[in-house]
């Protein structure tokens, strides 16, 4: 694919979205003053070649009014949403660091080695519901683990890494793994059904990769009004709420106190002050006091 052709997709269903509605012929005044037309107009083979390519590739549907002829994107439901902005983010990224070798050595990304080996296989294993058979390598433990076999229910990526969560199918328990510790992955041939998994309730209250983990608690931080900037512009979670006061914001969330999440306050040092609960207070100051102990 040209790298320019990338680019026109994104700009194409950036300019739909920003506008919510618009007309072809507004679409095409646009698409004159775009980087990506050199002064040509947008003939509407081309704009319907594009549209049926932007589903294909994103699963985004180009809609057309046939009241007012005005286009708009079907947004689906918020995981979809958030899965075609994640897509949507990454395709800008390619498309712009691909004609940027002339200053590489001065841009500087984050890895995620994860999603090398086998992410393709966990997610065509995932859309057609056939388990998977890996060698788990994890590192509480010096010997893998081998055969072990799950049906994959979903994906997410955090900290850089790729996790699956699925149910394992030796002790039918629901687990997550991280693909970077998986080896000798293989599709089995066998499908399964997850019609009885209710995802949203799933992760409705989880912070990270955690999810099944103690009951959900009301929490609450405290910052400072530059931090509070930070929380607004990135929230830790969907539940998130503000009350603002004359030197501080207060967020309140609804989530389970596990690991991850304490890591991610401490992260914060002196700008986050736990309020609530008093259990995450505790978590938050033993950690800190064994943490002091190795010094």
């Amino acid at each position: 694919m040209g790298h320019n052709l990338l680019g026109r997709y994104v700009w194409l269903v950036d300019t739909i979205r920003r506008y919510g509605s618009i007309t072809r012929e507004k679409l095409g005044e646009l698409w004159i003053q775009s980087p990506y037309s050199d002064g040509n107009p947008l003939p509407r083979r081309t704009f319907y070649n594009y549209r049926t390519a932007i589903e294909e590739l994103f699963n985004i549907d180009i809609k057309c009014n046939p009241s007012t002829y005005e286009y708009s994107i079907d947004e689906g439901d918020r995981q979809r949403e958030g899965l075609t902005d994640w897509l949507l983010n990454s395709a800008a990224m390619s498309n712009v660091l691909s004609n940027v070798s002339d200053v590489s050595d001065r841009i500087f990304l984050e890895d995620v080695p994860s999603a090398r080996l086998y992410l393709s296989q966990v997610i065509s294993a995932l859309k057609e519901k056939h388990p998977i058979r890996f060698t788990y390598r994890p590192y509480t433990r010096s010997t893998p683990t081998r055969g072990v076999v799950i049906e994959p229910y979903f994906l997410k990526i955090f900290r850089q890494r790729w996790y699956v969560t699925g149910r394992n199918t030796a002790d039918t328990h629901i687990k997550t793994y991280a693909l970077d510790r998986m080896e000798e992955v293989a599709i089995l041939p066998e499908r399964f059904s997850d019609k009885d998994f209710d995802l949203d309730e799933y992760v409705r209250d989880s912070f990270g990769i955690i999810f099944s983990q103690g009951e959900a608690h009301e929490v609450v931080l405290r910052t400072d009004p530059r931090q509070a900037k930070y929380f607004r512009a990135l929230p830790l979670h969907p539940s998130q709420r503000e009350t603002i006061h004359d030197s501080y914001s207060e967020f309140h969330l609804r989530l389970r106190l596990t690991p991850d999440f304490v890591q991610e306050i401490l992260s914060l040092g002196p700008k986050v002050r736990v309020m609530s609960p008093p259990e995450l207070r505790e978590m938050v100051k033993s950690s800190l006091r064994a943490t002091l102990d190795l010094y």
